[in-house]
C-alpha cells in the first residue's frame, strides 16, 4: 500500500497551493502525482427564469479554476512532480469517486464543509457521504481551524486511534506505508468506562494489562520500522478522549479506520469517525476497512 498519486480537491475556500504543500511531506513516502479537482456547484449555473443555463457564468467559472492550476502545476512541475487536473459541474461527491477511480488515487484531500444546526440532524453532509462510499483513504483537511492554520506540516505527530477491528489492520497498514514522512506516533485505545464499570476490579485490570500488552506489541512493530511511536491508553467516550489525547500529545492529525454506515446508523450509533470528521479541528485521515 503507497501513497503515489493525490486528488487535491479544492473549492478556492478552505483549500490553496500553501495546504497542497504543507502536505509536500509525503514526497519522503512515495508521492509523485498530484491531480487537481475543482468541482462548480450546478446551482451556480443552472437554469433560472428569464435568462435560462448561465453559459457564460460557466465559462468564467472553468477560466478561473484552470488559471489557478495551471499556475499551481507550474510550481510542482519545477520540483519534478507529475500533475494532472479536472473541472466538472456537478454535486462534489460523484466528482470525487469518479475521479479518484480514472486517476486511481491513493489518497483523496478535500475540506470538510460546515453545516448548520438543522442539516447536521437530518442530513448526510458531503464529508459523510463520501467517507460512507469511497475505498480510498480521505484526508479531511481543515487547514483553516478558528485560531488559524493548523500546521505546516499535518504529518509530523500523527495520533493514532485503535480501536482492534479489522479497520484498525488497514489504518496500521497505511501509517507504515507512509514511512518518511511521519515524525512520531501517538498510538491510542479507548476502553469504555461504561464497560469497565461493569467489571469487577480484577477483571478490570486484567483488561487493561492486556490493552496495553497489546499497544505497546504495535510500538514493537512500529519500532523495527524505525518510527518513534509511543502508547496510550484511555478511559471514557472515545471521541472525547481521542481529542483529548490529541491535545495532550500535541497532535498534528487524527488517524481513525471507519466501516461503510448508513446515514441512520451513522447518525444514532455515535460512530467515531464520522463525528470527528464533522467536529474536529485538526486534519483527520480517515482510512476504509475495504480499502483499495
Amino acid at each position: 500500500m503507497k501513497t503515489t498519486t493525490m486528488l487535491f480537491v479544492s473549492e478556492f475556500e478552505e483549500l490553496w497551493f500553501d495546504a497542497l504543500q504543507s502536505l509536500m511531506g509525503l514526497r519522503k513516502a512515495g508521492l509523485n502525482h498530484v491531480v487537481f479537482l475543482h468541482v462548480i456547484q450546478r446551482e451556480k449555473v443552472a437554469m433560472r427564469r428569464g435568462t435560462g443555463y448561465l453559459k457564460q457564468e460557466e465559462r468564467k467559472l472553468r477560466e478561473i479554476a484552470d488559471i489557478r492550476f495551471i499556475d499551481w502545476a507550474e510550481t510542482l512541475f519545477e520540483e519534478g512532480m507529475e500533475v494532472g487536473a479536472h473541472i466538472a459541474i456537478g454535486n462534489v461527491v460523484p466528482k470525487i469517486l469518479s475521479v479518484a477511480e480514472i486517476e486511481k488515487v491513493d489518497l483523496i484531500v478535500t475540506a470538510r464543509k460546515r453545516r448548520g444546526k438543522l442539516e447536521e440532524l437530518f442530513a448526510s453532509s458531503e464529508t459523510s457521504d463520501l467517507l460512507r462510499r469511497t475505498v480510498k483513504p480521505v484526508l479531511i483537511y481543515n487547514y483553516l481551524s478558528q485560531s488559524g492554520k493548523v500546521g505546516e506540516n499535518p504529518f509530523e505527530r500523527l495520533l493514532l486511534a485503535l480501536d482492534w477491528s479489522v479497520s484498525s489492520e488497514k489504518v496500521l497498514d497505511f501509517v507504515l506505508s507512509l514511512k518518511g514522512a511521519i515524525k512520531r506516533v501517538e498510538i491510542i485505545h479507548v476502553l469504555s468506562d461504561k464497560g469497565i464499570g461493569k467489571l469487577s476490579k480484577m477483571e478490570a485490570h486484567k483488561v487493561e494489562r492486556d490493552n496495553k500488552k497489546r499497544l505497546d506489541e504495535v510500538c514493537d512493530t512500529f519500532a523495527r520500522e524505525r518510527f518513534d511511536a509511543r502508547p496510550h491508553l484511555y478511559i471514557g467516550n472515545a471521541e472525547e478522549q481521542i481529542e483529548r489525547g490529541a491535545s495532550e500529545h500535541k497532535a498534528t492529525m487524527i488517524i481513525v479506520g471507519t466501516r461503510r454506515a448508513s446515514v441512520w446508523k451513522e447518525k444514532w450509533s455515535g460512530s467515531v469517525a464520522y463525528s470527528l470528521a464533522e467536529k474536529s479541528e485538526l486534519p483527520l485521515l480517515v482510512v476504509p476497512a475495504d480499502v483499495k
